[in-house]
């Protein structure tokens, strides 16, 4: 491959081409159907696809099928197809549903109106994963426009992977003599350790999710009447949790949550630790004062990638600050959000939680714990040689810089059901989220030469795939 041409090429795309669609894709409140239960009714899925697909028609690619494949209740799934002119199958994922809004954005920014500012498009979906149709297809584009040979591709780019891709395995199913058997799987929706070069995902955590609900009394009543003869709800939620965390050093106190983490993913750690140093922590955006939980960069990557982690991210039964009244509170439910290390079964994981939250209530309450999704993580099988060699010749050339792996502390459930469908397939598990990225949180940026850099990566990585199976 002309790395110099296929630069050109991919930037010259991107300006005139991708970066106004994705603007516009950008502007489209499609929230996952987890944040959007009415989303068929209110048609914003059904636009972003549109716009998506047909932006793939017209591009000047050979042998090239686009589909927008609608079952009935789900979100709609763009399935796109290249011909290839060497033997064999390549799947290249991504996804274009997005998260809520969330609070907290700039002043001059918002979640629906894209901003490019410094190098970087705001706005929500844009990194996470609108790029990822445009990049996967732009480098086919590349290859084709050289003359490199390529195998079969085939783009799934689904809408409901920020809700667990609760819909993905019907399509998996319908489309399952069309996808062939992949033997390199391309994966656009994961971090990157910094924007310097080519990161490979190499693990990805498991995501429980659930509420735990308390109930003591039927209905408020004044708490200079009620504290002190009944127990508030809270305090019994609190102590509930104890048995799940630790809560002076986060750790989680259910042995059956741990697994152990494999020694080269450690050694990774560690290589991927010297790199990035103080960023580690630094990528997240501490309040004056606060600090990481460790000053040492490889006890963080492996905390936030192989070991069980909580977070509460919601919560019902708390009136706000202003409306808050002198009452001992009925009921309080919690969103929790427990991240699983890459290795361990999900379904054991949620049967073993909710049996620990819900076993011998306090003072008679009533405690539930709903699993609302259990997804079980992934672990990177070994890397073909041909891979290997093409991953760190794809970092040399479009980054000037090594490749790096590491592990990730997301989720990404069709991996997994991938790994499971396809046990000797190859994965490229990349992306753009980098430091400050936030994705899911407030001002979520894609950098402009980052993604296009990453789009010339995947190109040589095809390439390299390409003269493989030749």
């Amino acid at each position: 491959m002309d790395t110099v041409q296929a630069q050109a090429l991919i930037d010259t795309t991107w300006t005139d081409s991708i970066e106004p669609c994705l603007k516009s894709y950008i502007a489209i409140p499609n929230k996952s159907p987890l944040f959007d239960p009415d989303w068929e009714a209110h048609g914003h899925m059904d636009a972003a696809a549109t716009l998506l697909a047909t932006w793939c028609r017209a591009q000047a690619i050979k042998g090239l099928s686009v589909e927008v494949v609608r079952l009935a209740g789900r979100t709609p799934l763009i399935y796109v197809e290249v011909a290839g002119s060497v033997p064999g199958d390549v799947l290249l994922y991504g996804h274009y549903d997005k998260q809520p809004e969330f609070t907290g954005w700039d002043a001059d920014l918002s979640p629906w109106t894209p901003v490019v500012r410094h190098g970087r498009l705001y706005g929500r979906g844009g990194a996470d994963d609108g790029y990822a149709i445009f990049s996967s297809l732009t480098a086919i584009g590349v290859l084709q426009a050289q003359g490199i040979a390529h195998a079969r591709c085939v783009l799934l780019i689904e809408g409901s992977e920020e809700s667990g891709s609760t819909d993905l395995p019907a399509y998996v199913a319908h489309l399952e003599d069309r996808l062939g058997q992949p033997e390199l799987v391309i994966c656009l929706d994961a971090e990157c350790g910094n924007y310097d070069q080519f990161w490979l995902t190499t693990s990805l955590r498991g995501n429980l999710v659930g509420t735990l609900s308390v109930e003591m009394l039927t209905e408020g009543v004044h708490s200079g009447m009620g504290t002190g003869i009944a127990a508030g709800p809270m305090r019994i939620a609190r102590g509930l949790l104890d048995r799940i965390e630790n809560v002076y050093n986060g750790d989680i106190v259910i042995e059956e949550l741990h697994v152990k983490t494999p020694a080269l993913r450690i050694q990774e750690a560690r290589v991927a630790a010297r790199i990035l140093g103080d960023t580690v922590a630094n990528k997240l955006p501490f309040v004056t004062g606060a600090h990481a939980q460790s000053s040492d960069p490889v006890e963080l990557l492996l905390n936030s990638t192989w070991k069980p982690t909580l977070a509460i991210t919601g919560a019902e039964g708390l009136p706000s600050l202003q409306q808050a009244g002198n009452v001992l509170l009925p009921r309080v439910a919690l969103k929790l959000s427990l991240r699983l290390p890459p290795t361990l079964d999900a379904f054991i994981a949620a049967t073993r939680v909710q049996a620990v939250l819900e076993a011998d209530p306090p003072y008679g309450a009533q405690v539930r714990f709903e699993v609302g999704s259990s997804l079980s993580g992934w672990h990177a099988p070994p890397l073909a040689t041909w891979l290997s060699d093409a991953v760190q010749a794809a970092s040399h050339a479009f980054y000037g810089a090594e490749a790096v792996s590491m592990g990730t502390g997301g989720s990404i459930p069709f991996i997994g059901m991938l790994a499971e469908r396809y046990p000797n397939t190859q994965f490229l598990v990349t992306g753009v989220l980098g430091p400050h990225a936030n994705a899911h949180g407030p001002n979520e940026f894609l950098d402009l030469k980052v993604v296009r850099q990453v789009t010339g990566a995947v190109a040589s990585v095809l390439a390299a795939h390409g003269q493989a199976r030749s």
